[in-house]
């Protein structure tokens, strides 16, 4: 029996078709590792300045010193880019001609339509890298499959022409062919986890961002904070105390 079968003997054998699968393989899994690290550390640097601004939100007198919060700090998450389109279509609306058609409407179709907007840049920015992540975790499994199928094929073609179809010299070759499977499923099952932990991440965030899109709406519009905002408000001045404390 022959004691050299392994990963290494499986590649010195392998066909230029076995080899580009081994590509894919390869290519699949630097994506989905690279999208899994820089994708988490944005989510995370995401979530610490939208707390921080959110609490920075609340505990402002007006809209006036948000805006210069926002002058000075930047935009780095969706809820400063959110009021920023607020900011931004406010100043439109006071500075509007009435001659454009994009000028139509009244101050609150203004700040509705540039809070979506802001909604929708921010749901395509989060979901960025999540059609790469679908496709490895759908397909990694059947390019792997592909590659055992076309091992074991090249195997069985060597052994029948060897003349030896003892199950000592069939089990080697076969079981290498298998490595392409083993392969295929460890590219796949990284991504379908990734793919559903920053779904579900960002269904929290979004929700959370729909929610501070009414209660920026409602402010601005009125001029008076909602019963929600308040009671954020209080949340932030509370948090701020205990680490404090």
């Amino acid at each position: 029996m022959d004691t050299n079968m392994g990963f290494a003997h499986f590649l010195s054998q392998t066909d230029a078709v076995g080899q580009f699968i081994l590509l894919v393989l390869g290519l699949m899994s630097v994506a989905t590792w690279y999208l899994i690290f820089t994708k988490a550390w944005s989510n995370q640097a995401m979530r610490r300045h939208a707390r921080r601004f959110q609490e920075e939100f609340w505990q402002a007198p007006d809209m006036e010193a948000v805006a210069a919060h926002i002058r000075q700090h930047g935009v780095h998450d969706p809820f400063s880019h959110l009021a920023h389109h607020g900011l931004r279509a406010a100043e439109q609306y006071a500075a509007r001609t009435g001659k454009r058609m994009v000028e139509s409407g009244s101050a609150e179709d203004f700040l509705t339509r540039a809070l979506r907007r802001a909604i929708e840049q921010d749901t395509a920015r989060l979901e960025y890298g999540h059609t790469v992540l679908a496709s490895v975790a759908s397909s990694a499994p059947f390019v792997g499959l592909f590659g055992t199928v076309w091992g074991i094929y090249h195997a069985l073609l060597a052994i029948g022409m060897s003349g030896q179809g003892t199950l000592d010299k069939v089990a080697g070759p076969v079981g290498e062919a298998l490595i392409m499977t083993a392969l295929g499923l460890a590219v796949a099952i990284p991504a379908v986890l990734a793919y559903n932990a920053f779904t579900r991440a960002n269904r929290l965030t979004l929700t959370e961002l729909d929610g501070f899109a009414h209660d920026l709406f409602a402010y601005m519009s009125t001029g008076n904070r909602s019963q929600a905002g308040a009671a954020k408000g209080q949340v932030a001045t509370f948090r701020r105390v205990a680490e404090a404390a």
